[in-house]
């Protein structure tokens, strides 16, 4: 049987609209059943050059019966953890260009003790050899396609060596591939090893949201 591909919308909102945050839930809504996952990006306008929405508290106000993974595309992702996992985050993605050995091996001790996963991502132009030092201190990874940044980027494709080397790394480990998601790149990220993608642009522009989500599954 075909493995099916997870999919998980992601809501990408400028820095001051609750509204946009509110839109796309909504349309979550509609195709997304309960205990499904949603993707918050969160941008500080340092690690990246935009800043997005990123409330925690209002975020726990909203009692979504979802699952949220966070991507904390942020400097010091340390210093944002505790106010994530109390608003309900079940995933948090943190950088490895954020992180030293000390700081990553701290926030995956503080995660797991409240039942959270981590994820270390990193930009399309990092190495593998640069990430090797975190290697053993992750268990689950995302591959950023994309500059970290706004949604509606083009994939840059040299990174599906980067997911063929994280796949062969590590046989069992969940891998995400988020940015630039449209059928095409949904297949060939899943060809190289990934289990996962994420999407905004794809989803959410669409004329319909629930098709185009269903789609990204079947790719």
């Amino acid at each position: 049987m075909k493995k099916r591909l997870d999919v998980i919308p992601v809501i990408n909102c400028h820095k001051r609209d609750f509204g946009c945050i509110e839109a796309k839930i909504s349309q979550a809504k509609r195709f997304l059943k309960k205990g499904g996952w949603l993707h918050l990006d969160v941008a500080d306008g340092r690690f990246t050059f935009n800043k997005t929405w990123g409330d925690p508290t209002l975020w726990a106000n909203l009692r979504l019966e979802f699952n949220l993974e966070v991507h904390l595309m942020v400097e010091e992702p340390e210093k944002y953890i505790e106010d994530w996992i109390a608003a309900g985050a079940k995933r948090l993605i943190v950088h490895a260009e954020t992180l030293n050995e000390k700081t990553a091996q701290k926030i995956v001790q503080r995660a797991r003790r409240r039942n959270v996963d981590v994820m270390l991502s990193s930009n399309p132009h990092t190495t593998t050899a640069e990430l090797w030092p975190f290697l053993k201190i992750f268990s689950n990874f995302q591959v950023l396609a994309v500059d970290p940044g706004p949604a509606g980027q083009k994939f840059i494709p040299t990174v599906l060596k980067k997911v063929r080397f994280l796949r062969n790394f590590a046989p069992s480990a969940m891998i995400e591939v988020d940015g630039g998601i449209n059928l095409e790149t949904a297949r060939l990220a899943k060809e190289a090893g990934a289990n996962i993608v994420a999407s905004a642009t794809y989803i959410f522009r669409s004329k319909n949201p629930k098709k185009a989500f269903k789609e990204l599954r079947g790719a």
